[in-house]
Formats: structure tokens, C-alpha cells, sequence
């Protein structure tokens, strides 16, 4: 099967952006800026949220546990890239703040149709898994 190069090069940029994120950005507004964060505020961002879509324009959600409570979640954060694959850290947002679940989640490239870029955010809860 053909790999999804549009949607796989973003994704790999995004990532990319994300592992390198340790200085200090400033910023402009879509997915291919070539740093995350805000305007002048100069705060460093870790973290580009994104929404995924799938062939037919449904929204990617995907379900997840928090202390034995089912939830489910549409936002993510990329971790990896490789082949036609991408593993996806779950982020939940509450309250307009996004937080690591701790989970992540493996998709294929190829049924992934559009990414929304929703905005960068420094994940102040992170954990290493």
C-alpha cells in the first residue's frame, strides 16, 4: 500500500518541531510554521495539539482510561513517525488545557485524510513513558 506522503511529511515535521523545541519561539499560525509557539510572549512550547480526520470527514477520536474511568479524547500529540505509521501520544483537554493521558495510540498514515493543527501548548504535565 502507497504511504500517505502529504500527511506523512507533516507529520514528520510536526515531530520534528516538537523533539526540538527546547528554545525559545515566537510565531506566525498553520501547521508548517517552522517553530511552535505564540506571538511575542516568547514562551517555549513543547507541544503542536492536533485533530485528526479520516476518509469520509469524521473526526478522529479514540478511548482511553483514567484511574478506571473510560474517556476519549480527539486531540494529540505526535511522537513518532516511521513507515506509514504514527504513534500518538492521547492528550485530554479540560478547561482549554491539554495534559498528557500517559497513553498513546498507533494509527495508519494511509486512513488519516486531514490534520488540524488546533494550537501549540507547553504540556506541563509531562511523563516520559
Amino acid at each position: 500500500m502507497k504511504v500517505n506522503n502529504c500527511i506523512k511529511n507533516l507529520l514528520k515535521f510536526i515531530c520534528v518541531l516538537q523533539q526540538n523545541s527546547n528554545e525559545l519561539t515566537f510565531s506566525s499560525t498553520n501547521c508548517t510554521k517552522p517553530f511552535l509557539g505564540p506571538s511575542i510572549q516568547g514562551v517555549c512550547y513543547n507541544t503542536r495539539v492536533i485533530t485528526l480526520y479520516n476518509k469520509f470527514g469524521d473526526l478522529f477520536t479514540t478511548n482511553f482510561y483514567f484511574n478506571n474511568e473510560l474517556r476519549n479524547s480527539s486531540y494529540f500529540r505526535v511522537r513518532d513517525v516511521d513507515d506509514n505509521c504514527c504513534t500518538l501520544e492521547i492528550l485530554e483537554s479540560i478547561n482549554n488545557t491539554y495534559t498528557y493521558t500517559g497513553q498513546t495510540i498507533v494509527v495508519n498514515i494511509n486512513c488519516i485524510c486531514a490534520v488540524k493543527c488546533i494550537e501549540d501548548v507547553y504540556i506541563n504535565c509531562w511523563k516520559e513513558v
